[in-house]
């Protein structure tokens, strides 16, 4: 073996680990903090399909929500969701960087951030 096959082959080796590392599908639990110090526990269902990301939350009252605008970047995601609170909208949106069962994890809105980690369920 050449020193060049060598070389390809170990990055062939280190890209394909890279890309492993990056697969989110599936179920994610954070621990968010709300208000009054108090958290709430959200569940996250991912689906990533290349550079595409789909899948839902749970949402305050319990039911799933829709991920929009998903997006697979190596280790990052980044995807909103659309809030409705008494006939009012809101858009969350979402960043996160995975590495091994643990993501960390951003939220924003125009009332500010949050951060937070999510952990994959076993």
């Amino acid at each position: 073996m050449t020193k060049k096959t060598f070389l390809l082959a170990v990055a062939s080796a280190v890209l394909a680990l890279s890309a492993a590392a990056a697969d989110v599908t599936g179920k994610w639990i954070a621990q968010v903090p709300g208000r009054d110090n108090q958290t709430r526990e959200v569940v996250f269902n991912f689906k990533a399909d290349g550079a595409k990301l789909s899948g839902t939350m749970s949402g305050p009252q319990g039911a799933d929500i829709a991920i929009s605008d998903g997006k697979v970047d190596g280790d990052s995601i980044a995807f909103s969701v659309k809030l409705e609170f008494n006939g009012n909208s809101m858009v969350r949106n979402y960043t996160g960087t995975a590495s091994g069962d643990e993501m960390k994890m951003k939220s924003q809105t125009q009332r500010g951030a949050q951060e937070f980690v999510a952990k994959r369920a076993k």
